[in-house]
């Protein structure tokens, strides 16, 4: 399979994209959001779901989940009185898998 050479001459980066850049890569750098997101990618949560199938505190999840959405790396939709959070689109899932692949790679 042939890889896609990344064009550097169609991108210029200002300050703002490289600002937004730095932050999502900043959001990705935990390993309790990497989990968070990772679960995601299976299909939307609850907060309380989240923390029972990761084993982590309500308030932790609430926490990172606040960090996740101010990166625009997820996004929530409200249900009655529950909040049910997903990734923010397919750019999230790709990056998430790629990096996996990444670190996979031997």
């Amino acid at each position: 399979m042939e890889e896609k050479e990344f064009d550097t001459q169609d991108m210029s980066l200002d300050e703002e994209t490289l600002f937004i850049v730095s932050q999502t890569f900043k959001a990705l750098s935990d390993p309790t959001r990497l989990r968070i997101l990772h679960l995601l990618l299976k299909g939307e949560h609850s907060v309380n779901e989240i923390a029972e199938k990761l084993s982590l505190l309500q308030s932790t999840v609430s926490h990172q989940l606040r960090l996740l959405k101010n990166a625009r790396l997820v996004k929530f939709r409200r249900e009655g009185t529950s909040i049910y959070y997903s990734h923010d689109d397919k750019h999230v899932i790709d990056l998430l898998k790629q990096t996996i692949d990444h670190a996979r790679h031997t």
